[in-house]
């Protein structure tokens, strides 16, 4: 639960990070100091390591950095144009999205509760929009399209740490790749200068540092004490962490239409993590 609040407040340190930095340097100096954090347990996990890591799992790590970055990129440009509110609660749809992919991409038959989460998850933003889709900003629909590459992004890092056993490692490679990717765009597309990046530090160091160094530590102790289905539930919490903060300190609203689209997705979120577990549960216990 304390991960997930770090989380939610990250999404008031990225909105109001673009006050004084581009969403491309943002990304770049963020993940700079996420992999700088981290990289102290990719070598302890290194000592410990059984087997070295071959050629394939180098590629998935690289290929995971992608679909990172890409997430990265569409969250962060997507709040130019939304609210912490709106992007908190849209990004959660990866918890949807996850499922989907595997039924269409891993040709996994999923739970049927699959689909009525789907459509519960679609009517929450056609509620977020205010029952107009032509309401949904550009923002809106970035961050869409960036819960679809966090759940690229989970999809492969589940396989790849199944096969590696590093989970550390791929984590600070999935960082450098998206600092390296971010820098070649911002170089070339935004402004710079030491003032701008002294004016975000604050939310830089708190993004890179905690939402991405000790919160990813807190969730890897704490899932060792816990179910993969409870962690789920806890971590989703972060958008309603994510709204509680905005309103607090940014002072956002939405009306009442909007509150209730938020609460389908939450439950479309919970119901996808939870109804499998207990169908699990039933089939062990017979």
């Amino acid at each position: 639960m304390f991960a997930a609040a770090i989380w939610g407040g990250g999404f008031v340190a990225q909105s109001t990070a673009m006050k004084a930095i581009g969403p491309f340097w943002f990304i770049v100096l963020r993940f700079a100091v996420a992999t700088l954090a981290v990289l102290p347990f990719v070598l302890l996990e290194a000592r410990k390591a059984k087997a070295k890591t071959s050629a394939r799992h180098a590629k998935l790590y690289i290929l995971t950095g992608l679909a990172l970055f890409s997430g990265a990129a569409t969250q962060q440009v997507g709040l130019q144009t939304t609210t912490v509110t709106n992007s908190s609660f849209i990004t959660g749809l990866y918890v949807v999205f996850v499922p989907l992919i595997a039924v269409f991409f891993l040709r996994r038959t999923p739970h049927w509760i699959i689909w009525p989460g789907a459509l519960m998850a679609l009517a929450g933003i056609y509620l977020l929009s205010g029952g107009q889709l032509s309401a949904l900003t550009p923002g809106d629909l970035l961050t869409v399209v960036c819960a679809v590459f966090w759940a690229i992004q989970i999809t492969l890092a589940g396989t790849t740490v199944s096969e590696s056993g590093r989970p550390l490692a791929l984590t600070a490679t999935q960082f450098a790749v998206t600092t390296v990717c971010a820098l070649s765009i911002a170089v070339v597309v935004e402004p710079i200068s030491p003032s701008a990046i002294w004016a975000a530090a604050p939310e830089v160091l708190y993004v890179g540092i905690f939402s991405s160094g000790l919160a990813f530590v807190l969730q890897v102790i704490a899932q060792r004490y816990t179910t993969p289905s409870q962690a789920a539930i806890f971590l989703s919490s972060e958008a309603l962490f994510g709204a509680s903060l905005a309103a607090l300190i940014l002072g956002e609203s939405m009306p009442a239409t909007g509150y209730t689209g938020c609460a389908l997705m939450f439950i479309a979120m919970l119901v996808v993590e939870i109804v499998p577990g207990f169908t699990r549960r039933r089939l062990s216990a017979v």
